[in-house]
């Protein structure tokens, strides 16, 4: 009788781990449309808009993304290439001004901050260099570049791994992009491969965000930086 009991009691526990077992495959499953669906939009989206320095279109902007910010305020260096490109451009008479976007929400930590200072000190006039304060992601920098700084076209400057995700973004919020990627930062191969494969979840997340429609974390008023540095 015993030993009947213990096989009978065996089921219920069999029958909860089939079922955790059929959840945990759709939801692998799930995972998978999901993130196959969004490299197909983020591929489409930047198709025909990726560029080198030299073939890019002329733009009025250049939209920087911001990035690490080591320890004394100097970029990393993936920040410090997508800078170098962004100073190429201005230098090739490409774009006419450059839009820094960057995480500031703590103020011992200034991305837009160092970037101005690291363009400024390689010779980029200082009225060409526009700081957005609230690029907390590649989402909001696209959207505040376009509802607060009034971008209607730009180009945009990141790691390569990182560029179709960018200009897909910018071009469903609004702003006619291409864009330039640098391909030096493969000198890392780790830091590389951690940015190539978090690409894949940051896909889901951008569809996610355009669809919703939410606003940046911070929206803020209008501003006329970028309008102001065009005229001079």
């Amino acid at each position: 009788m015993s030993s009947l009991r213990r096989v009978l009691s065996r089921f219920p526990r069999a029958r909860w781990l089939r079922r955790a077992l059929l959840v945990a495959a759709v939801g692998v499953v799930l995972a998978g449309v999901l993130t196959g669906a969004s490299v197909m939009w983020v591929r489409s989206g930047a198709a025909g808009h990726t560029f080198t320095v030299e073939d890019v279109p002329e733009a009025p902007v250049a939209l920087v993304l911001g990035a690490q910010v080591d320890p004394g305020g100097q970029p990393s260096a993936f920040l410090a290439a997508r800078l170098e490109i962004a100073r190429q451009l201005l230098v090739a008479g490409k774009v006419h001004a450059v839009l820094v976007s960057g995480d500031h929400m703590d103020w011992g930590y200034d991305e837009p901050g160092a970037m101005r200072r690291w363009l400024v000190d390689r010779g980029v006039p200082e009225r060409k260099v526009v700081l957005d304060h609230a690029g907390f992601d590649t989402y909001d920098s696209c959207a505040r570049a376009n509802r607060v700084f009034g971008v209607r076209k730009a180009i945009v400057v990141t790691q390569s791994f990182h560029l179709a995700r960018a200009v897909t973004l910018c071009r469903a919020l609004g702003v006619e992009a291409d864009g330039v990627g640098d391909e030096t930062a493969k000198r890392f191969p780790l830091l590389w491969r951690r940015g190539v494969v978090r690409e894949y979840g940051a896909g889901v997340k951008a569809a996610w965000d355009v669809l919703s429609g939410r606003d940046p974390v911070h929206l803020g008023r209008r501003e006329t930086g970028v309008d102001d540095a065009l005229r001079d």
